[in-house]
């Protein structure tokens, strides 16, 4: 039978038979970095100017069975189905937490949700929803690299959303206790839900986006439970028959899904921590842009013109896209005129409110690099910022890794600086507090419901 199926058997062995102290320490280290950052996002997508949680969020509170599992911002438990796509939801929907650059990832939007869901219904620990968070993640990594992520996007195709069913399926497997057999059923069945397309980038409202990485969540869950009931499901879905990897690109190989499995946690450790809420493919951008405003002190009325110089091979998702939160016409105006940005800038048009992010909006440019900058794209997002000022002077910068990346790290003050300020617009100081501690001392907890009790909580007033 190995022989008939050995990429699939090879993973689905090592997802039954994977074990929280089996992961290297630096990795569960950074798990648990990566975790609070996203716990934090989480929690502030919860804001009632995030239409995506809302709506999704009454969705669920008016078809969900009853269940364990907590719906995050809503004081309700439902079933972990449900659980995982509104709150998978959630996780996406601010567009500030962790990603992977090089394969073009949101991984703990959909991890986070998945451990939380099923380790409240199968009374998993804290240690053991950390390890589900990184497994998923390393499996997504995987599939993703398998399918080839810039393929992907040629194709219109959303990553985070295909890889993603499938490590979603990987935690879930993890924390059900499924043997190797459910396991292979599992990925069959995650196989077959697999879904994302790019055309989310058509809804100005930004609610189908992170709808996808909900999907993903349940996809994951839903497969892994099902197989543990003993529902059928392809059993080779990476080696034979209708391969899943030959379904999305013409330019998969299976070979990323196994080199050095159980070795390499890349899926995890190249994880970055954004420092701007925006689409990743800005944030080398930003950085630059920072460092043409703060180091040649500059206002915004000194600026008269934007560009941006950026890959052709992904200038599509950042070139006037109707999302504010994709379009660098907005979002480098919005830093500029003024001075931060906040992941409300996403649902809050800046444009209508403020005559110089106007401005400066109008004049914003992309131009399309197909050199250097698309060679490097997508293992690199560089982005070179040239600004025309309204004394004649033409500045310029470049820079090809942004902040947060693993190379760049934030320091643990800009963690805990970011955490504050998300969380903050939906709690209480006292709350604040209490939500920073629980997610810290997540890998010493029994259970994880003293987090999911303070995610269960509506937004304080």
């Amino acid at each position: 039978m190995n022989d008939r199926a050995p990429v699939t058997r090879r993973l689905a062995a090592f997802i039954a038979g994977f074990k929280p102290a089996t992961l290297p320490e630096p990795v569960m280290a950074y798990t648990r970095l990566l975790a609070k950052d996203g716990i934090g996002v989480l929690c502030a997508a919860t804001h009632g100017s995030v239409t995506a949680a809302q709506g999704i969020g009454d969705f669920a509170e008016e078809i969900a069975g009853t269940g364990p599992c907590t719906l995050i911002g809503r004081g309700r438990k439902v079933d972990p189905v449900s659980a995982a796509l509104a709150n998978g939801t959630l996780g996406y929907a601010a567009d500030f937490e962790p990603h992977h650059p090089e394969a073009i990832l949101h991984p703990i939007a959909v991890m986070i949700p998945t451990a939380l869901a099923l380790s409240e219904a199968h009374n998993r620990t804290g240690a053991e929803a950390l390890a589900a968070v990184a497994l998923g993640c390393e499996i997504t990594y995987r599939v993703s690299m398998a399918m080839n992520p810039r393929a992907l996007y040629d194709r219109g195709f959303h990553p985070s959303a295909i890889a993603g069913s499938f490590g979603a399926a990987a935690a879930a497997s993890f924390l059900l206790g499924l043997d190797e057999e459910q396991t292979v059923r599992a990925l069959g069945l995650a196989g077959l839900q697999t879904s994302g397309l790019l055309a989310w980038q058509d809804d100005p409202k930004e609610d189908a986006r992170p709808f996808q990485m909900g999907l993903a969540a349940r996809n994951g869950v839903m497969s892994a439970m099902l197989a543990k009931r003993g529902f059928g499901a392809p059993d080779r879905i990476f080696d034979g028959g209708h391969v899943v990897l030959d379904a999305y690109t013409g330019v998969a190989s299976a070979t990323p899904l196994t080199d050095d499995l159980g070795l390499a946690w890349d899926g995890v450790m190249e994880l970055a921590i954004k420092p701007y809420a925006s689409v990743s493919f800005l944030h080398p951008a930003l950085d630059a842009l920072v460092r043409l405003l703060d180091g040649h002190a500059l206002a915004p009325d000194q600026i008269e013109k934007i560009a941006l110089r950026f890959a052709d091979a992904g200038a599509h998702c950042v070139d006037d896209n109707p999302l504010k939160g994709h379009s660098a016409q907005y979002i480098l105006p919005v830093r500029a005129a003024m001075g931060r940005l906040s992941f409300l800038d996403l649902f809050i048009d800046r444009r209508e409110t403020e005559p110089e992010v106007a401005r400066l909006a109008a004049s914003a440019e992309v131009i399309r690099d197909t050199g250097d900058f698309n060679d490097a794209f997508p293992d690199f997002y560089m982005g070179e910022i040239i600004l025309t000022l309204t004394d004649g002077r033409t500045l310029s910068a470049t820079s090809k890794v942004a902040r947060g990346y693993p190379e760049q790290p934030l320091s643990k003050a800009e963690l805990a600086q970011k955490f504050e300020e998300v969380t903050a617009t939906v709690c209480s100081p006292a709350r604040r507090a209490a939500l920073a501690h629980a997610a810290e001392s997540l890998i010493d907890a029994p259970d994880v419901r003293t987090l999911t009790g303070l995610l269960a909580q509506a937004p304080d007033a």
